[in-house]
Formats: C-alpha cells, sequence, structure tokens
C-alpha cells in the first residue's frame, strides 16, 4: 500500500475551504447574518491580488533571510550571529498592524506597507530556519569536502545547500502561511486583498463577506502549503 503523499490533506482542505468561499456556499454558512455575499469575480480579483502581493513579500523575505542565514552561519561571521538573530526577533516583535499604520505616512496606502509588515514579520522564522537548517548538515560532509580540496563556496553550493534543501523549503512553508495571513492586515492600508471583504464586513455587519474574505485566505496558504510540502517531499527523494 502506498503511503499517503504528505501534500494530499493540505491540498484537500485548501480546496474544501475555496469551495466554501463561493457565494452560494457562504451565504448557507452565514445565515443568520446579514446576506450580502461578494460575487466570484469579485473575490477571485481580491484572491489575485492577494496571491501577487504575498508572493511578493514572500520573495523578499526568502532572500533576505535566507541570505542572513547563509552570512550567520559564515564561520568568519560567527560573531555577529546572534546579533542578526536578535535584530530578526525586534522586526517581528512589532504587530504586523502597528508596522501598517506607522508606515502609511512614509510609504502610502496600498501595496508597500503591506510589504514593509510582510517583509518585518517573515525575515526572523526564515532566518532561524535556514540556520537550522545548515546546521543540520554534518561536519563529516564538510570535512570530506574539503578533504578533495573544496574552497567554503564550492562546498556551500555543491555540499550544504542541497543537503539543506529539504530544510529550507520547510521553513519557507512557515513564511508562505504568514506572508499570505500578514497580507489580508494590509486592506487596512487601502490594499485590495482578501482582507477587504473582512474590514468592510465589520464595519457594514456583513457576515458572508467576512467569511468569503477569512475562507479564501486560509485557502491560499493551505494550497500553497500543499505545493511546498510536495516540493519538500521531492527534494527529500533525490
Amino acid at each position: 500500500m502506498r503511503p499517503v503523499p504528505p501534500a494530499l490533506g493540505p491540498l484537500l482542505l485548501g480546496s474544501a475551504l475555496a469551495a466554501a468561499s463561493h457565494p452560494a456556499i457562504a451565504a448557507r454558512l452565514g445565515a443568520g447574518g446579514a446576506q450580502r455575499p461578494l460575487a466570484t469575480g469579485r473575490l477571485a480579483a481580491l484572491a489575485l491580488n492577494h496571491l501577487v502581493l504575498a508572493a511578493t513579500g514572500l520573495a523578499i523575505v526568502a532572500v533576505l533571510g535566507i541570505g542572513l542565514g547563509l552570512i550567520a552561519t559564515r564561520p568568519r561571521f560567527a560573531a555577529f550571529r546572534a546579533g542578526i538573530d536578535s535584530l530578526a526577533a525586534l522586526a517581528q516583535a512589532v504587530p504586523p498592524v502597528v508596522v501598517v499604520a506607522l508606515a502609511l505616512p512614509v510609504l502610502g496606502f496600498g501595496g508597500p506597507p503591506t510589504l514593509l509588515a510582510l517583509v518585518a514579520y517573515g525575515i526572523m522564522p526564515t532566518l532561524r530556519g535556514t540556520v537550522g537548517a545548515l546546521d543540520a548538515v554534518t561536519v563529516e560532509a564538510r570535512e570530506r569536502a574539503q578533504a578533495l580540496g573544496l574552497t567554503p563556496a564550492q562546498i556551500l553550493a555543491s555540499i550544504e545547500l542541497p543537503l539543506a534543501a529539504a530544510g529550507l523549503v520547510d521553513t519557507l512553508r512557515t513564511a508562505l502561511v504568514l506572508a499570505v495571513s500578514v497580507t489580508a492586515v494590509g486592506a487596512l492600508a487601502g490594499a485590495s486583498t482578501l482582507g477587504t471583504p473582512i474590514v468592510a464586513g465589520l464595519q457594514n455587519q456583513n457576515i458572508v463577506a467576512m467569511l468569503q474574505g477569512a475562507l479564501a485566505t486560509a485557502s491560499l496558504a493551505f494550497l500553497g502549503d500543499a505545493a511546498l510540502l510536495a516540493l519538500g517531499a521531492r527534494l527529500r527523494r533525490a
């Protein structure tokens, strides 16, 4: 009997949540509240904007978090490791809503303050996950590479990163879920995301629209997680 793929659970749950965000189903789930569901086209447009903004933030977080993780694990920068970690922790200590509010006067409304909140909130788990994945590479593997005459850069590229690849993908899973959730907060700054019907629903007591936004947001998180789980499983088999 073949084992169940690890991505199957999140994939099915994400698909079910996406289906539940459909206006007809959400209206039934929100029975008893205001019945003003978003049209399918409007919900899809918000989901696309949400996905683009979250993916952009995730890409920035991946570059910065993994880059800082690489620096922190190099012997020559060992003295700065604790400081780098503390700065990343400080960035995440500020709630995303506060980051968005403080950035509004400088960056204006829309995507920029949301991206800043995404980066601030996602760097620490990405940095720590990267450090953990690279630290998991055995000393013996590095020593064998050194014995073959490989330079530190070659050891990183041909030994450390391939062995740590699955761990890095797991790190990005955490960053992805954070990116999707924080992007919803961007609606407070005027960004057109799936947080928009949640904020508007709170203001107008529109329970169905709130449900649609929340369900669709969770759906994106689970579907993205399923994709990275599948990638991680593939890397572990390689």
